[in-house]
This record gives structure tokens, sequence and C-alpha cells, in this order.
């Protein structure tokens, strides 16, 4: 596929039918949210749409969507603590308790969507966490994984052996 040759609308077009769904998944195990997830790929694309003509090496149009589908899942759960953060002193503040109580349902949608893996995965460190999505989940090497999240391929490899250790001992505990 011969992407350099390609004007924006045909690039993200073929990108986006290639590659929409993966980076997705890619989204939900970083961001812990089907709909989040799809907003931010979405937001990826649209982005790749107005820099395509920017791009050095359109050829790694792909790389830079995984790029930005990390940095961007980032942005959002950097958001979230923010948001988490005020609504605690909020809370205090105005002397109400802040109460997450799950829906009667929520169990059920919760075993239909998600499984022990992800679960233990998402106990995980943040770039734990990215490290093991991009090398199991997307199977990149350590040089692409590298790259996507700008850290040398020796943090690569700890991230990853940290990350695996930790799931082995989650997945072995019962509770």
């Amino acid at each position: 596929m011969t992407v350099s040759r390609w004007d924006a609308d045909t690039a993200v077009e073929q990108l986006y039918a290639t590659h929409y769904r993966r980076l997705v998944r890619l989204a939900v195990l970083l961001v812990r949210d089907p709909e989040t997830a799809e907003e931010v790929v979405q937001d990826a694309f649209v982005a790749m749409h107005g820099t395509w003509r920017t791009l050095s090496e359109p050829e790694k149009g792909l790389a830079y969507l995984r790029q930005t589908v990390v940095n961007r899942s980032r942005s959002v759960l950097r958001h979230r603590g923010v948001r988490a953060r005020y609504a605690d002193r909020a809370a205090v503040s105005t002397g109400r308790e802040r109460r997450d109580l799950p829906g009667a349902d929520e169990h059920v949608v919760a075993a239909e969507h998600r499984t022990a893996v992800l679960d233990a995965l998402r106990t995980l460190p943040d770039r734990q966490r990215e490290v093991l999505a991009l090398r199991y989940y997307l199977d990149l090497s350590e040089a692409d994984i590298a790259s996507t999240l700008g850290i040398s391929r020796g943090a690569v490899k700890s991230h990853s052996s940290r990350g695996v250790a930790a799931l082995r001992i989650l997945m072995e505990d019962p509770a």
C-alpha cells in the first residue's frame, strides 16, 4: 500500500477501514470505557486528516495514529483524575459524602464485557498497561512500542517484564 501518494481523504479512509477496530480496542484497554475509547480514536483520525499534508513520512501514518491514541488516552485519564479530585474536595467542603454505588445491573454488564485478564490489566500502572497492550494486543515490536510511547527499548523491556510478573500474580490470586 503506497500511502505516500494518497491525498488526506483517501489515506484516512484506508487507515480507518483497516485499523479502526484495533485502535478502539487499544484505547479501551487504556481508558477502560468503550464510548470514550471510540471518541479518542475518532479524534485521532480527525487530527491525522488535518495534518496529513505535513507528515514527513506518510507511510508511518499508522504509527502516528497509535501514538495519538495513546497520548489522547493519557489526557482522558489525567482529566478524569482532576475531576475526581475536584469532586472529592467539593464533597468534603459541602459536608456531603461522595457515594459511587453501582447500579443493580452493573455486575451483569461488567461480566459480559470484561474478562479476568482485563480486570487484572487495569490494576497495573499506566505505563505497564500501555506497554502490554501494545505488545500483546497489537503485537508491536519493542522498537515500535518505544517509538510510540517515546521511551527507550530498555524501558519497554522493563515495563513489560514487571507488568507480566504482576499479571501472573494477580491471575493466580482467587480474590
